[in-house]
């Protein structure tokens, strides 16, 4: 233990020398990382060396580096604790989608022959609304692009986007059961 008057007049230098490995012993305890806690640590002599010409006010300077140890490391791990949270969102996300390709291309029958493929395709297609079956005909089957359409039907190209946008969704719906063949119209 330091003194009120030895603590005031101690330099940086000392102080550094005599709390750092202090410092990062009681950091690592809590954040389990050695190069964590070294860099929680030196963010803190950081902030002392910013502030140096206040280092005589400091009545009792053991007790402020631990709590601003302290607190740098509640913070560290608050931020660990949300960035871990936000990946395992990620990865739940991720986990759900390969269940839904796994259950999709598991109860894909591949059994269908080219005309029953063709036939369950046509029916969906014939099932959109006129303009917007016409406009997906001529994109997806006949490959014409949206500028191309949009001249030959006398359409703004954003109306034959929001047209294929429409008819997509509709298709995903219909099509639930078969993706595989949803995708080789869409691809």
């Amino acid at each position: 233990m330091i003194d009120k008057e030895q603590g005031r007049n101690r330099s940086f230098e000392e102080i550094y020398l005599i709390y750092y490995p202090k410092l990062v012993r009681f950091c690592r305890e809590y954040i389990l990382s050695e190069p964590d806690a070294e860099n929680i640590v030196q963010d803190c002599f950081l902030y002392i060396w910013e502030r140096r010409d206040t280092l005589e006010s400091i009545e009792n300077i053991n007790a402020f580096l631990f709590r601003l140890v302290k607190n740098k490391c509640i913070d560290h791990l608050r931020h660990r604790i949300t960035a871990e949270a936000k990946k395992e969102e990620i990865r739940s996300t991720y986990l759900k989608e390969f269940e839904y390709k796994l259950l999709a291309i598991s109860s894909f029958d591949d059994s269908l022959s080219d005309d029953e493929i063709e036939t369950i395709i046509y029916n969906a297609i014939g099932r959109l609304p006129d303009k917007c079956r016409e406009i997906f005909i001529l994109s997806k089957l006949k490959g014409m692009k949206y500028e191309e359409i949009a001249s030959h039907l006398e359409l703004s190209p954003n109306t034959v986007r929001n047209q294929i946008a429409i008819a997509l969704q509709k298709m995903r719906k219909e099509l639930k059961d078969y993706l595989p063949l949803l995708l080789f119209i869409i691809g």
